[in-house]
C-alpha cells in the first residue's frame, strides 16, 4: 500500500508511519518538517500547508490512500481539493472534543450530538475552537472517509506529559494525591494500538465514524495497574472537587494540575464513551500495565516532557488537605 501521511512527524502521526513502514508499506510523510523527524524506511516531502499550494510538491505523486491528522480547517479543505479524487481511501484523524454533551454516559460516535463547526472563513482553529474547528474538518472530508475520533492519546512520545505524569509520580512512590473517587471513569488509548488500527482501516478500506478510544476503566483500577506495572509502593489519598479546586488545583492537564481529572458530572459522559464499534472494526489494545511500563522508561531514557503538579506542590496540598480533615 502507498500510504500519504498529511504529517508523521510527530507522536501519533509518528506512530502510524512507524507501524506502516514495519508492515512494508510505501510511506510517504508530507509536513513542514520542524516538529521531529520522520521514522527510517519513510520518506518525507517538504509542504505548507497554509499555503494556496502548499500541496504542490505531491502534484506527480501516486498513493493508495492518505491519513490527515490536521486540525486546521482551511489545510483539511485544501488537501481534500487536491487529493481526495485521488486516492481509495481517506483517514481524517479528529478528536472526541466535537462532542457536545460531555455529560451524557455510553454515547456512540455514529449518533451522539456535535458541536457547531467554526464559520467557512476560519482557516486554522485555537484552543477555544479545537473540538467546533475540527466537526468544520469532518464537513469538508464528507461522508465516504474513516473519521477516527480518539480520546486521551498516551503512551511513548507523548509531547503532553498528561498520563506520563501519573507512572512518574507512582514511581516515586509514597502519600499520592489522586483526584475524585476510585471509582470515577477514566478512558484512553495507547499511541501505538491507536496508529495499528488506523493503518488497518486503510488497508481494510473501512470508512464511518467511529470513537478511537479503550474502554472505560476506574480510576482506582487505572492506579492500582500502573503502580503494579512500575513495582511502586505508594498509598492514595482521595480529594474531593471543592477542595482542589479551592487550592488552585487544575483539570487535566498543564502546571500546577492533577492531569487526567475533569469535573463531574458535567464530564461523565467524556471517559465513558461506548467504544465497542472500534473493537468489533478491528481495534485491539494492550494493557494499561503495559503503557505505563513503556512510557516510564521512555521518559526515562529520552526526558519526556511531564505535566502536573510538582513535588512541593503536592506536599503543600497534602498537607492542607489532612489539617482539613483534622477540623472536621
Amino acid at each position: 500500500m502507498r500510504l500519504l501521511i498529511l504529517g508523521g512527524t510527530q507522536f501519533l502521526g509518528r506512530a502510524i508511519a512507524a507501524h506502516a513502514c514495519a508492515l512494508g508499506h510505501d510511506i510517504t510523510c508530507a509536513a513542514r518538517g520542524v516538529a521531529g523527524k520522520v521514522p527510517d524506511r519513510a520518506r518525507f516531502i517538504p509542504v505548507d500547508r497554509d499555503t494556496p499550494d502548499g500541496l504542490a510538491p505531491l502534484a506527480g505523486e501516486a498513493f493508495d490512500a492518505v491519513v490527515d491528522v490536521s486540525r486546521h480547517p482551511g489545510q483539511v479543505r485544501r488537501a481534500v481539493a487536491a487529493l481526495k479524487h485521488r486516492v481509495e481511501h481517506w483517514t481524517f484523524v479528529s478528536t472526541v472534543t466535537v462532542y457536545a454533551d460531555n455529560r451524557t454516559t455510553g454515547q456512540r460516535a455514529i449518533n451522539a450530538p456535535l458541536r457547531a463547526p467554526t464559520a467557512p472563513e476560519i482557516e486554522h482553529s485555537t484552543e477555544e475552537t479545537y473540538g467546533s474547528a475540527k466537526v468544520a474538518c469532518e464537513q469538508a472530508i464528507g461522508e465516504s472517509a474513516f473519521i477516527c475520533r480518539p480520546g486521551l492519546i498516551v503512551g511513548p512520545e507523548d509531547p503532553t506529559g498528561r498520563f506520563t505524569y501519573w507512572p512518574m509520580r507512582l514511581d516515586r512512590g509514597g502519600e499520592v494525591l489522586v483526584p475524585g473517587t476510585p471509582d470515577d471513569a477514566v478512558q484512553l488509548i495507547d499511541v501505538r494500538d491507536l496508529a495499528q488500527w488506523i493503518v488497518h482501516a486503510a488497508q481494510t478500506r473501512l470508512t464511518g465514524y467511529f470513537d478511537g478510544i479503550g474502554p472505560s476503566y476506574t480510576r482506582g483500577q487505572f492506579l492500582a495497574d500502573c503502580a503494579e506495572a512500575v513495582g511502586s509502593s505508594c498509598t492514595f489519598t482521595w480529594v474531593d472537587r471543592a477542595f482542589l479546586e479551592s487550592h488552585d488545583i487544575k483539570r487535566w492537564s498543564g502546571p500546577r494540575s492533577l492531569p487526567m481529572w475533569l469535573p463531574l458530572p458535567e464530564f461523565a459522559g467524556f471517559n465513558t464513551r461506548d467504544t465497542s464499534p472500534a473493537r468489533a472494526s478491528g481495534l485491539t489494545l494492550r494493557t494499561i500495565s503495559e503503557t505505563a511500563r513503556d512510557t516510564l522508561l521512555w521518559t526515562r531514557t529520552a526526558g519526556g516532557p511531564v505535566t502536573g503538579l510538582t513535588a512541593d506542590e503536592e506536599k503543600a496540598a497534602l498537607e492542607a488537605w489532612h489539617a482539613s480533615r483534622s477540623h472536621n
